[in-house]
Order: structure tokens, then C-alpha cells, then sequence
């Protein structure tokens, strides 16, 4: 079955072509990222208004691509939560109006599970079953992952996301946005034993995590930077050095936590998705980490890190084979749900 997938939850519009016999067959992405850096961050009317004007372009774009028409298309798929409501209600009326003029099933899928799922077109693919670990702008959770549709929360974020602290520390040290990435690349510049940075929770002995308090130690640290220059500016190896130290902090605390799921569980094998799984320090680290305990640690490959339409199709192909979806052809009504906690599904 060829399914078409979309998705548009935030800040990027994603559409991509995936065939249950023979995987990803195209894919297509564009991100806002140089429209909202003008405003340090997302601004979400604006985000629906791109949305609009990409979506259609991008599907011509995966289907001139793979050689094929919507004619050739058996299922339509569309993130329908958690995320902004006006830009998912772009992605799920386009979806809703393709599948109604074709007469085909519309499958409402989770932005998380396509996320949970998406590793599983990286080569080779992780078998059943695994521990997740779900790190992005907007959350960090730990999940036990049996088949698709059985979910088991192990841990999760009680404040700022993995993602979050990156972005928010990164604007602290005045790297503009979007945060993470330019951190990040900072960071190797850097000394990350130069400052000292809490890892918050590492022993509370659950699978949790807190944030805010490293990015109010990274307030401090920066704080008493600017003092210690007076008239002059933090430097560049300053900042680099600080941007280490909160990458490692934040990198040791996923980490740790990740391992820890292992012991619990007993598993073999570690998933990580979402968009801070690109994130060098975190991959080199865990893959070491599960090296050392005989597992298996898997990676999307790093074009699906961030949200795409191809871990949506692929969710929704996964569960069409599950036996999971809705197939049903006629009442096109819909709704979308920016709050939509992953045990509801």
C-alpha cells in the first residue's frame, strides 16, 4: 500500500510517499527556520500561512519524484497533534480534501509515534522491542516500545525539554535561533570542563528530567561573565567553552537516564528520535554506552530527525499492517488536537 503523508505541526512542512512493500519512496521538507529566526522564534500565524503555501508544491515535488500520481495513492496520512493548532489544521485539511476527492481512508496520526517509528526506516531497522528515547524542541520522554499502538511511559521532562534548554541556553549566550544547532556547533570549540554545570536529577534514581535548572546555572554563569568584562564582551572562547559544558551536561543527563531504561527493562535495544538525536556528542556517547552493555543503540538517519512527512506516512502504514487504522471511506469530518498525550491513542 502507497500511503502520502503530511506534516505541519510546527515549523516545518513535510511530505512524503511511503510504500509498505518497499519503504520510503520520496520525500520532500521545508523549513521556516530563516522566517522565524527574524523573531527568535516561532511565531505561529505565520507558520499556518507558510504552511499553506508549501504544501501543495512539496506534494507535486514527491510525486514527480517517485514517478507516480495521486491516482496511485491508497491512503492519505496528516499529523492531527500535539502541535499548533492553526498549522495542523493546515496539513489536515489538505490530507482530508485529498482523500475525499479520491475516495480514499484519511489516517489521523501522532506526531510522537511518528517520531518513536521513524528509526525504523534508518538501515538496518530496529526490531520489537525497544526503549525510546524521545528528545526535541518540545519533549524528552522515555518510552517502552512493545508494537506499534503498545506505548509504556517510563519517564518524562518535568519542565523544559532537552530541546528547550539547548535553544534557551543558546539564546542566553546570544546565538540568536534557532538555538540548538548553533550551540551545538559552538560547542566544538569548546572546553567542556571549564565551567562546571549541574546535571540536574542524574541520581533521583527515576527516568525523569528537569531542565530549568541548568539554563538558570547557564544565567548565572553568563551573568558573571559579563561582570568580569566590564566595559568589555564575553568572548567567543567563552562562549564556546560555556556552550560545552551545557552540552555535556544535558548529553550526560540523557544518557545516563537512557541506561538506566536499559537496566530496568532488560532490553537490548535503544531508539532515539527527535531533533536533538542529531546531536553528535549524544550519538558518539550512547553508542559507546551500549557497546559497553552488548545492546544496540538506533539513529533515523539524520534528514529525519527533525519533523517530516515521512515518519507520518511511515506511522500510518504501520499501523494500516497493524490492523490499527481506520480505513473507512465517507465521513470526511476532522478536528485536529494540539494537546494529545501519546497514551490516548
Amino acid at each position: 500500500m502507497i500511503v502520502i503523508g503530511y506534516e505541519s505541526s510546527c515549523d516545518e512542512t513535510g511530505v512524503a510517499l511511503v510504500c509498505s512493500e518497499r519503504g520510503l519512496l520520496a520525500h520532500a521538507l521545508h523549513s521556516q527556520v530563516a522566517m522565524h529566526s527574524e523573531y527568535g522564534g516561532v511565531v505561529p500565524e505565520l507558520a499556518s500561512r507558510d504552511h499553506i503555501q508549501r504544501i501543495l508544491p512539496l506534494t507535486n515535488t514527491v510525486l514527480k519524484e517517485a514517478r507516480l500520481s495521486l491516482n496511485d495513492v491508497q491512503a492519505v496520512a496528516y499529523t492531527a497533534g500535539p502541535g499548533l493548532a492553526g498549522a495542523l489544521l493546515v496539513g489536515a485539511s489538505v490530507a482530508r480534501s485529498i482523500a475525499w476527492a479520491l475516495g480514499l481512508p484519511a489516517i489521523p496520526v501522532h506526531h510522537l509515534e511518528g517520531h518513536l517509528l521513524s528509526p525504523r526506516l534508518a538501515d538496518p531497522a530496529p526490531e520489537f522491542p525497544f526503549v525510546a528515547l524521545l528528545v526535541s524542541g518540545g519533549h524528552t520522554q522515555l518510552m517502552r516500545v512493545d508494537v506499534v499502538g503498545q506505548y509504556e511511559m517510563l519517564g518524562e521532562t518535568l519542565d523544559d525539554a532537552a530541546g528547550e534548554a539547548f535553544d534557551k541556553s543558546a539564546k542566553l549566550m546570544g546565538l540568536g535561533y534557532p538555538g540548538g544547532p548553533a550551540l551545538s556547533r559552538l560547542a566544538q570549540e569548546g572546553d567542556s570542563t571549564v565551567y562546571s554545570l549541574p546535571r540536574p536529577m542524574l541520581h533521583s534514581g527515576d527516568l525523569d528530567f528537569s531542565f530549568s535548572g541548568l539554563k538558570t546555572a547557564v544565567l548565572t554563569q553568563m551573568k558573571k561573565l559579563e561582570s568580569a568584562a566590564g566595559e568589555g564582551v564575553v568572548t567567543h572562547q567563552q562562549k564556546a567553552d560555556l556552550a560545552a559544558a551545557t552540552e555535556a551536561a544535558i548529553v550526560d543527563v540523557l544518557a545516563a537516564k537512557a541506561i538506566r531504561a536499559m537496566d530496568q527493562t532488560g532490553m537490548k535495544r535503544l531508539v532515539v528520535a527527535g531533533g536533538v538525536g542529531a546531536n553528535r556528542r549524544l550519538r558518539e556517547q550512547l553508542h559507546k554506552a551500549m557497546h559497553r552493555r552488548g545492546g544496540q543503540v538506533f539513529f533515523p538517519p539524520l534528514a529525519l530527525c527533525t519533523d517530516n512527512g515521512a515518519m507520518i506516512a511511515y506511522a500510518a502504514s504501520q499501523r494500516i499492517d497493524a490492523g490499527l487504522a481506520d480505513l473507512t471511506v465517507g465521513d470526511h469530518a476532522f478536528t485536529v488536537r494540539p494537546r494529545w498525550p501519546l497514551q490516548d491513542i
